[in-house]
């Protein structure tokens, strides 16, 4: 195994250690048109650690919505002849098999290859060796690399979610794979905890916690439990953004008088005014490539959304279709802005294609709030409500594939998709 991937487990081995557990689950709502039908064999090697990681497997890619399941045959491993004609007679465009072995440290072995079952030639394999504690992970990792082979873009079935859950009176930050599932307490508080981000290699996040009884902004690295006041002025500290290369943190403060668009370096210095406005600025997140920074103002009169320089200056207007969209939040590629829109007194998520200006509405909802772009950006994270409970729903950019999150015993608030992990 790589030194990179043995980093991955130990992050998540230290996430995990001793955090208290509340676990999502998901309920797929929509698929897409076209799906790709896989098989999964069962894994050869020690029979329950397999079944459990080719369930992982097999759960991942299906609540995808691009992927449907055909039934597997029995067991098989990575290094079994294929009957090429014969899958593909049962349907299956793509095959995986592999093995899961119990070496003798303890340490668990995952291995499998993939094959195209239409041109009848492998698509390639991996090793994935971990502790009993991460084989969830390595389940993904081996989704993510089906997923990547067969769509041809990076699956995030091994990336993070975080979110804020309001329970008996408390408000928890947790952390947990992007199927629900590990969840775990980051921290623990009973004022309010708004606005997490993740910082770009997927180590810190920082947010907005009221437990002063004032808002400030931290930065929280997840390995350590450290955390760092970074923003702590007069007045309102509020809505971080990290700069893509991980050095600063976009802010806004009301330390002169309205709320205004700030930068300060994740240690807490370097402080530097971007914005001069008579109206409120708020909600910054930069492009994709550092140089601007999307926001949301009201100094048209409505809130609309803003473009601004990294290093400050005038201010271009991006919306101007209805009279209220807030939440800017560009596509990792660029190409696309996620916002919430106001249509006919229902807060929905909607996407603006910045090559021609065209806005979708993706959802059908009422109470859309906080959307997060998945790191390939195939999906949208968003809190929402249904029956007077907060949840969080995803949905893809194309608005075909949809899903919801819930928890039994919480309001679930403020998702933020991690990035993937280097």
């Amino acid at each position: 195994m790589s030194r990179i991937s043995r980093r991955i487990f130990l992050i998540f081995g230290l996430l995990g250690a001793g955090l208290a557990q509340a676990q999502l689950s998901i309920e797929i709502t929509g698929a897409g048109a076209s799906r790709i039908p896989v098989s999964i064999a069962e894994f050869a090697g020690d029979a329950a650690l397999s079944h459990d990681i080719t369930s992982v497997v097999r759960a991942d890619l299906e609540r995808s919505g691009l992927f449907r399941i055909v039934p597997p045959s029995g067991t098989m491993d990575e290094n079994a002849p294929v009957d090429y004609a014969a899958w593909k007679a049962r349907g299956a465009d793509a095959l995986a098999a592999g093995s899961v072995l119990r070496a003798a440290d303890g340490r668990i072995e995952a291995r499998f290859r993939l094959y195209d079952t239409q041109k009848g030639e492998p698509l390639g394999g991996a090793v994935y060796v971990t502790g009993k504690a991460q084989m969830r992970m390595a389940g993904h990792r081996i989704a993510d690399f089906i997923y990547e082979k067969l769509t041809g873009e990076r699956g995030v079935f091994s990336t993070r979610i975080a979110y804020v859950v309001k329970s008996r009176g408390q408000y928890l930050l947790q952390v947990a794979d992007a199927d629900g599932q590990g969840a775990a307490t980051a921290l623990t508080s009973a004022e309010p905890i708004i606005s997490p981000v993740w910082s770009p290699d997927g180590s810190r996040l920082s947010y907005v916690s009221f437990e002063k009884k004032k808002p400030m902004i931290y930065v929280h690295s997840l390995a350590s439990g450290q955390r760092r006041i970074v923003a702590n002025f007069k007045g309102s500290n509020s809505a971080p953004a990290w700069s893509p290369d991980g050095r600063k943190l976009a802010v806004v403060l009301s330390k002169d008088g309205n709320s205004q668009l700030y930068t300060v370096n994740a240690d807490g210095g370097g402080l530097q005014r971007l914005s001069q406005s008579a109206g409120i600025d708020t909600e910054p997140r930069y492009a994709a490539d550092g140089s601007s920074i999307y926001f949301t103002s009201d100094r048209g009169g409505s809130p609309q959304i803003y473009r601004i320089d990294a290093n400050g200056g005038s201010a271009q207007r991006v919306t101007f279709e209805g009279s209220y969209n807030v939440s800017p939040r560009p596509s990792p590629d660029g190409r696309t802005l996620a916002f919430i829109s106001r249509r006919e007194g229902r807060f929905q998520l909607a996407v603006m294609d910045l090559a021609s200006r065209q806005v979708q509405v993706l959802t059908d909802s009422t109470k859309d709030e906080s959307p997060s772009f998945a790191p390939n950006g195939r999906m949208i994270l968003i809190a929402t409500e249904t029956g007077g409970r907060g949840v969080l729903s995803a949905v893809s950019a194309d608005g075909r594939i949809k899903q919801r999150l819930t928890i039994a015993a919480g309001d679930v608030r403020e998702p933020a998709w991690g990035p993937f992990l280097k």
